[in-house]
């Protein structure tokens, strides 16, 4: 009875898990559950404080650094920074500092710098800012492999008698620019194109991509938030229109963003209301965040040589390990024109769900896909845009680093991971059975 209590209280707090695994074998379905739900209490009564945290690209820790700088303006400077008076003057100072130091990050003026709430605001509102910035041109050009922020404008402007090309992606994840160059009309607006995939790391050729864009007058927004810290940029040299990123992904907290808009682009705003962010955005600016931000991008340009080549170097060894030492597993995507810090490993006959249960026993935080599009069960589209077999597409997880990750912490997921994949496929009754496992996941996906 007190185990029986124990997993419906497990169920309880995790219901998507529940879901997850009991439709995974419905031969051993009522075993797994159970195992799977045990591994997940001794977890919740045995975890320490710490965490090997390797999901970096859904968000990252705030730098010490960053927290300290930030504090003051929750408590002592608190003024407006549009404020006439001194007292609300210095905020403001403080507001210019932050500009100009996401600005360099960046490349970029600082004029070029508008601030947001995240990169969900900043996409949406550069692909609307350039429709209305050309509203006879009703034809959008992006990929199968975007950000929801991007996918779901996209659909949703196909309602108002937009017409979008979604270009596809090879087995690698990349780009086929004779499609884009077939795709681009004298009525295409916009070309919306991410400059890394936040779920396999494969970085897109957006300047070669830009050169094109601009053959037909068209605007040219990137969504950079997986590459902003990740790879150097500079707007000054480049073909980008509008270039999204956003805070939390570089150590500074979460609800606050930026848009670079290229000075000369006309741009509409999408917030409407006071005269903030030079008419681009209106609403009092989130000053704590944006001291925070601009803190977060100095410390970004300050460690990026060495902090991307020591993360590609502990991503390199995990990567390499695994697949030397794990039987029937890949890396989904480019090998080498991704991000340092991103590995996505697709372990065959088995659940990306119960892999990541089980890697959280250990206290070891990793993703089977965007943290935006956790909640379904859907298998990933980037993975499915791909052309992954059924076998890979479940039981893939990424791995993303940052500067704080240390080489104990990989010989500890190395250490975990083989257990972890032998024991997960010995509960399989479809190993080395790719036609059983297609017929499964075939009839799981009907019921969805």
């Amino acid at each position: 009875m007190q185990l029986c209590s124990k997993i419906f209280r497990a169920v309880a707090k995790a219901p998507l898990i529940f879901i997850a695994t009991h439709s995974l074998l419905p031969q051993k379905g009522t075993y797994f559950l159970l195992h799977t739900l045990h591994f997940t209490i001794l977890k919740l009564e045995t975890m320490q404080n710490h965490c090997i945290y390797l999901d970096n690209n859904a968000t990252t820790k705030v730098d010490p650094e960053v927290v300290e700088v930030m504090l003051p303006y929750l408590s002592e400077y608190y003024g407006n920074p549009s404020s006439m008076h001194t007292f609300g003057g210095q905020v403001g100072k403080a507001v210019k500092l932050a500009r100009t130091q996401v600005a360099a990050l960046l490349g970029a003026d600082e004029s070029e710098i508008v601030f947001t709430s995240c990169g969900t605001e900043g996409d949406n509102a550069a692909i609307r800012a350039a429709l209305l910035a050309q509203p006879e041109k009703r034809h959008i050009i992006t990929t199968e492999v975007e950000h929801p922020a991007v996918l779901n404008v996209c659909k949703q402007l196909e309602t108002q008698g937009y017409t979008v090309t979604y270009l596809s992606v090879n087995g690698q994840g990349q780009l086929d620019l004779d499609e884009l160059e077939a795709s681009l009309t004298g009525n295409t607006a916009l070309v919306t194109i991410m400059y890394a995939n936040n779920e396999t790391g494969v970085i897109f050729p957006i300047e070669q991509i830009g050169l094109r864009v601009k053959e037909y007058g068209a605007l040219f927004h990137v969504d950079a938030v997986q590459a902003v810290g990740k790879i150097p940029l500079n707007m000054k040299t480049s073909t980008v229109d509008m270039l999204t990123i956003s805070g939390h992904k570089i150590h500074a907290p979460k609800g606050i963003g930026a848009l670079y808009v290229r000075r000369g682009v006309r741009f509409r705003p999408f917030l409407i209301g006071g005269h903030q962010e030079r008419g681009r955005r209106a609403g009092t600016e989130n000053v704590p965040a944006i001291i925070a931000f601009g803190k977060a991008a100095e410390l970004e340009m300050l460690h990026l040589e060495e902090a991307t080549k020591r993360e590609a170097r502990l991503r390199d060894r995990l990567e390499q390990t695994l697949l030397a030492t794990i039987p029937d597993c890949e890396v989904n995507g480019d090998p080498t024109q991704r991000l340092p810090n991103t590995t996505n490993i697709g372990f065959k006959y088995i659940e990306g769900e119960a892999i990541l249960l089980s890697l959280n026993k250990y206290g070891i935080c990793a993703s089977s896909g965007s943290a935006c599009t956790s909640g379904s069960l859907e298998p990933s589209h980037v993975l499915r845009a791909m052309g992954l077999p059924y076998t890979t597409l479940h039981g893939s997880i990424r791995f993303s680093l940052c500067r704080y990750t240390t080489d104990k912490e990989i010989d500890q997921v190395i250490a975990v991971m083989s257990e972890i994949v032998e024991r997960l496929r010995a509960l399989s009754p479809f190993k080395n059975d790719d036609a059983g496992w297609l017929q499964q996941q075939a009839q799981t996906l009907a019921h969805l």
